[in-house]
C-alpha cells in the first residue's frame, strides 16, 4: 500500500511536464517554477497524510487558483499561446477533496460555486447528481440544484424534477416546500413576462374575477427564453405564438401549480397555521402577479376554515386587507380601518402575542407610509399615529427590539423603511445608545 510520500510524488510527477513548459515559454521564471513546485509538494504531503482536513484541500485549491490567475495575466501580457492544464488542476483537486470528504457540504457547495462561475454546465450536472445521491436528506442540496437549472438554464422541467425528488426524501422540510412553491410562482411570472414581451398580454381575470391584471407590467422578472414556454423549441425555430395564446386560459397562469404545492404542504404538516402564514408571506412577495390575490385568498380561506382563532389567521387577514392598496385610492381608508380592527381584535384575543402582532403592523405601515406622500393629510396623520402606537407596543423595554427590527429591515434591502422606523422610535427610547447611533448615521 502506497504511503503519503509515494502518493504525493505520484501527483507531483503529473504536473512536472506542465511546469517545464511554463518555464520554456518564459511565462514563469526558474525561481518561480521552483517555488510553485515546492509549495505543491508541501500541500500534497499535507493532504495525503493522516489527519488531513477539508480546509487543507481548500488552501491548496486557493493556491492553484492564484497560480492560474497569474498564469493567465502573464500569457495575456506576453502574447504567448499556451493553454496548459488551467482549470483542470482545480477541478481535479475538488474531485479528490469531495471523494475523501464526501460528507462535507461546505466543500461541495464551494465546488458547485466554482463550476457555476466557470460556466461548466455539463460538469455541474454531474456534480449535482453526485451530491444528491450522497446527501438525499439535505433540503438545501435539492433547492440549490433546482434554482441552478431555473436561473441558469431556464429549465423548469429539470428544476421541478429536483424539487419533487427532494420532497421524497425531505417531506418534513418546511424550507423545501416553501422553496418549491416559490419556484413555481417564479415560473408563472416568467411566462407572464414572456407574453407581455411578445405583445400577447391579455386579461386573465375574467376567469378568476380578480380585477385588472395590469400589475404584471411592473413585475421584475428573470431573463426569459422561448424554452420557458415550450422546452422543445430550438433557438432558431422562433416562438410558437399559437401556444402562447393558448396559455391565456392555461392553469399555469392562474397559479394552479403553486396552489397545488400549498395544498400538498398543508396536508403534510396537518394544517399548521404557522406553515400557512409562511406560505402567505412568500406569495405576497410577488404582489404584481395577477394571480397572487387569488392565491392569497385561498391561503386565508384555509386558515379561516381550519384555524379561525389563531394569531396567524389574524395576521394574514390584516395583510390581506392591506394587500395591493394604494393610499391615494378612495377604497384605502375603509380597508385601513378594517385592517386596524383586525389587529386590535387579535391583540385582545392574544395578549401574549402583542409584540408579534405589533411588528406585523409596523412592517406593513412602514411600506404604506412610503407611498402616502401625496395622499390626504388626514390619512397620513392616521398612519403616523398608528405606527407610533405599534412601535411602543412592539418594544415596551429599552428599545432593543426596535434596533433588531431596524437592522433586519436593512438586511432585507428596505433601507428607507429602516430609517423611517428609527426616526419614529428614537424619541421613545432616548437612552438606547445603539438606536441613537443609527439615528445619527441617518443625519450624516
Amino acid at each position: 500500500m502506497a504511503g503519503p510520500s509515494d502518493k504525493a510524488r505520484f501527483y507531483l510527477e503529473q504536473s512536472a511536464t506542465e511546469l517545464n513548459e511554463l518555464e520554456r515559454k518564459k511565462i514563469f521564471t526558474r525561481e518561480e517554477i521552483s517555488s510553485i513546485a515546492k509549495k505543491r509538494s508541501d500541500f500534497e504531503h499535507i493532504i495525503n497524510a493522516r489527519g488531513s482536513h477539508p480546509s487543507d484541500y481548500l488552501r491548496y485549491i486557493q493556491f492553484e487558483k492564484n497560480v492560474d490567475a497569474l498564469r493567465r495575466k502573464r500569457i495575456k501580457r506576453l502574447g504567448v499561446r499556451y493553454k496548459g492544464a488551467g482549470q483542470r488542476t482545480i477541478y481535479f483537486l475538488y474531485n479528490r477533496a469531495t471523494r475523501k470528504f464526501s460528507g462535507d457540504l461546505t466543500l461541495w457547495m464551494q465546488y458547485i460555486d466554482f463550476a457555476r462561475k466557470d460556466k461548466a454546465y455539463k460538469r455541474l450536472n454531474d456534480i449535482f447528481t453526485s451530491v444528491a445521491r450522497l446527501h438525499p436528506t439535505k433540503p438545501e442540496i435539492w433547492v440549490h440544484a433546482a434554482n441552478y437549472f431555473m436561473d441558469t438554464q431556464a429549465d423548469i422541467t429539470n428544476a421541478r424534477s429536483y424539487m419533487q425528488r427532494g420532497l421524497r426524501f425531505c417531506k418534513n422540510s418546511e424550507y423545501l416546500w416553501i422553496e418549491y412553491a416559490k419556484l413555481e410562482t417564479i415560473y408563472v411570472g416568467k411566462i407572464a413576462g414572456r407574453r407581455k414581451i411578445l405583445g400577447l398580454d391579455v386579461d386573465h381575470s375574467t376567469a378568476q374575477n380578480t380585477g385588472d391584471d395590469g400589475d404584471v407590467d411592473m413585475i421584475s422578472l428573470p431573463q426569459v427564453t422561448a424554452e420557458d414556454i415550450n422546452p422543445s423549441l430550438k433557438q432558431d425555430d422562433g416562438v410558437d405564438e399559437v401556444a402562447l395564446q393558448n396559455l391565456a386560459s392555461a392553469p399555469v397562469l392562474t397559479g394552479a401549480i403553486p396552489l397545488a404545492v400549498f395544498d400538498s404542504a398543508i396536508k403534510q404538516f396537518q394544517g399548521k397555521p404557522r406553515v400557512a402564514e409562511i406560505f402567505f408571506s412568500m406569495f405576497a412577495e410577488f404582489e404584481q402577479l395577477s394571480c397572487i390575490p387569488r392565491i392569497l385568498q385561498h391561503v386565508l380561506e384555509h386558515l379561516q376554515e381550519n384555524s379561525p382563532q389563531s394569531v396567524e389567521t389574524a395576521i394574514c387577514k390584516f395583510r390581506m386587507h392591506m394587500f395591493g392598496r394604494n393610499p391615494a385610492d378612495p377604497e384605502f381608508p375603509p380597508a385601513l380601518a378594517d385592517a386596524f380592527d383586525t389587529i386590535s381584535s387579535a391583540i385582545k384575543q392574544h395578549p401574549s402575542e402583542v409584540a408579534r402582532l405589533s411588528e406585523v403592523g409596523v412592517r406593513q405601515l412602514l411600506s404604506v407610509e412610503r407611498l402616502s406622500a401625496d395622499t390626504d393629510p388626514a390619512v397620513q396623520t392616521v398612519l403616523s399615529k398608528r405606527l407610533r402606537r405599534y412601535v411602543r407596543a412592539l418594544d415596551d423595554g429599552a428599545g432593543d427590539k426596535i434596533v433588531d427590527l431596524a437592522k433586519a429591515l436593512q438586511q432585507e434591502g428596505r433601507r428607507h423603511d429602516s430609517e423611517s422606523l428609527i426616526q419614529a422610535s428614537v424619541k421613545y427610547f432616548a437612552t438606547n445608545e445603539v438606536l441613537q447611533r443609527l439615528y445619527s448615521a441617518i443625519d450624516t
